[in-house]
């Protein structure tokens, strides 16, 4: 089997172990933090802030004050929304792995 279609088996199966509920919940805290502080462009702690994930950006909502919902973060995400631009850079389990952590961690910490 190739590289790629390895790595493209390995991605469906955390997709759906995360889709099913067997990955844990630090897992997905996890990732989504790093995708929030490093992988996305441009990165999310750039603009907003989050007690969790140590940022205490200005140019964006408090995403502490905010608690969005996965739903608007997904779509604030890939469509940008007011001054918000889309966010490259990260696949579409990356985009729902990002959307569940802040609606997991935004206003708790």
């Amino acid at each position: 089997m190739s590289a790629v279609r390895l790595c493209i088996s390995y991605g469906f199966v955390a997709l759906s172990l995360l889709g099913s509920g067997i990955a844990g919940a630090e897992d997905v805290i996890a990732e989504g933090k790093k995708i929030f502080n490093q992988k996305a462009e441009p990165k999310c702690a750039m603009c907003h802030s989050l007690k969790h994930a140590d940022s205490y950006a200005e140019g964006g909502p408090d995403l502490d004050e905010l608690k969005p919902d996965a739903a608007r973060v997904e779509k604030a995400v890939r469509n940008g929304i007011g001054e918000m631009p889309v966010i490259t850079g990260l696949t579409d389990a990356e985009i729902k792995l990002v959307a569940r952590y802040l609606a997991e961690v935004a206003g708790k910490k």
